[in-house]
């Protein structure tokens, strides 16, 4: 099963029917004001989820109405955000791939707690992106292979999440590594490109922050 979470951070329309065209989802969770940005592209959620402070109630009134539309209200003073609500609520459904928009901008605390969360998923072998208009952003913990038409942006980074990624070997990129120690503090693993077909990602141990990006 695969969702699809707004939450109220930045958000394009461009991005997000992108999204739904390259994929099918079976749940579609609007977080808050999230709503207010698929109201807006005529797409109905499957959950709604927030506290409701950054959304309209005349708007939330018109989809309580909607048997078919699960509603969870959540307390203001809570111990987790309404997006890491949401991701759990995902998960208990049996979600194993989760692409979250609207989810960076704004403040940072929030961004960075979403990159962390990828983290939590990672360990329960969930696949989960953040996705806006400039970025992917996930993470991994083996080997990987980058189809270069797969690939939505011009440039592949690579940062290490844990405090060092081992033996690290890039093939098939611009600027290719064999067996390199990769620690945090260095931004060598910035604006690579892959070159060919496809480019292989290998490393023994660690976990990395992959960022498939493009300038604005």
């Amino acid at each position: 099963m695969k969702a699809l979470i707004i939450a109220g951070g930045d958000f394009f329309p461009e991005v997000a029917m992108k999204t739904l065209e390259e994929d099918s989802f079976d749940m579609i969770i609007a977080i808050d004001n999230g709503l207010s940005y698929l109201h807006e592209l005529g797409i109905t959620p499957t959950h709604i989820v927030g506290d409701f402070d950054t959304v309209s109630k005349e708007l939330l009134q018109e989809y309580q109405k909607d048997s078919k539309v699960k509603i969870v209200s959540l307390c203001p003073e809570k111990d987790a955000t309404d997006t890491e609500v949401a991701v759990d609520l995902a998960v208990e459904e049996g979600c194993m791939e989760i692409f979250i928009l609207g989810a960076t901008g704004g403040r940072f605390d929030h961004t960075l707690a979403n990159l962390h969360m990828l983290y939590r998923l990672l360990c329960r072998g969930i696949k989960a992106y953040l996705i806006d208009k400039n970025n992917k952003i996930y993470l991994i913990k083996n080997s990987t292979t980058l189809i270069a038409k797969k690939v939505r942006a011009c440039y592949v980074s690579l940062l290490p999440f844990t405090e060092e990624v081992t033996e690290l070997t890039l093939s098939g990129f611009k600027y290719p590594l064999n067996k390199f120690h990769l620690t945090q503090g260095t931004s060598i693993g910035i604006s690579n490109e892959i070159i060919g077909v496809k480019a292989e990602i290998q490393f023994d141990n660690g976990i990395l922050i992959v960022i498939e990006s493009k300038d604005s």
